[in-house]
């Protein structure tokens, strides 16, 4: 249910704005949500979370009603399988550079009659088992769960187009971090050659339709959420504790 929130407000044109949890503390997701978070990012891809320990960090986070979004460290049918089973609202997977990455993806993570996800009933998705119809599980997860894929690499930009035709992608993610080191240019997100790459990626992905993601310093949001029409949009929690930290440690030098 979390899941369709976030596409309901992405389609209405409504930002939902996330926090991106790299470690295991149940305790972030808890402050995130009742801060007011939209979602939470588990970063099991860059962070220090593991697949097998998603669980207790999304049980959190339905419990603060923030919706769970999963980063898998791959886009492996088995991988996305056991992310879903233990609960996310959606995925958020990386490294998709055509429109055939993008279909596998939908694939792993859609029952029939939209793909081929493995289905099981005892799970924690399914409740347990306790919902009232295997079909109404099905319908509900389908409906439900929130796709996003990552462009982050120069030979997705080609791309961009047909990966935004794929039935069940929801929001196109640029990461401007790795898609830089594929330019050359590594970590040089403010260079005028990345900048353009990120802007014109991030036009041509809310001209298909598609939500339009990125991620950034807190204080960049406004600026992309307004003027480059980002909806989908995430933070560190690292990030905001330095933006605090900062102006807070300046004191003592007053």
């Amino acid at each position: 249910m979390l899941g369709v929130r976030l596409k309901e407000k992405i389609a209405a044109g409504q930002p939902v704005l996330g926090l991106s949890i790299m470690f295991d503390a149940p305790a972030l997701v808890e402050i995130a949500g009742a801060m007011g978070f939209d979602w939470v990012l588990l970063d099991c891809e860059h962070g220090a979370l593991s697949v097998d320990r998603l669980e207790p960090l999304i049980a959190a986070a339905d419990a603060y009603g923030v919706a769970a979004i999963v980063r898998p460290p791959d886009n492996s049918p088995e991988t996305l399988l056991r992310a879903l089973d233990r609960g996310a609202a959606g995925l958020q997977c990386p490294h998709v550079n055509n429109a055939d990455d993008a279909r596998a993806i939908v694939r792993a993570a859609k029952f029939h009659p939209l793909g081929q996800r493995g289905l099981a009933v005892g799970t924690r998705a399914s409740r347990y088992g306790t919902m009232a119809s295997v079909d109404a599980y099905t319908k509900s997860a389908n409906r439900d769960t929130l796709i996003c894929v990552q462009i982050e690499h120069q030979d997705a930009l080609a791309h961009i187009e047909a990966i935004a035709a794929v039935d069940g992608v929801d929001v196109m993610f640029v990461g401007a971090m790795d898609l830089s080191q594929s330019m050359g240019l590594p970590g040089q997100t403010d260079s005028a050659e990345v900048q353009h790459a990120v802007d014109d990626a991030l036009a041509r992905i809310k001209a298909s339709g598609r939500g339009a993601g990125t991620a950034g310093k807190p204080e960049a949001a406004k600026r992309r959420l307004l003027e480059q029409g980002v909806l989908y949009y995430y933070t560190h929690v690292t990030s905001l504790l330095g933006s605090a930290a900062a102006p807070y440690l300046a004191l003592r030098r007053r």
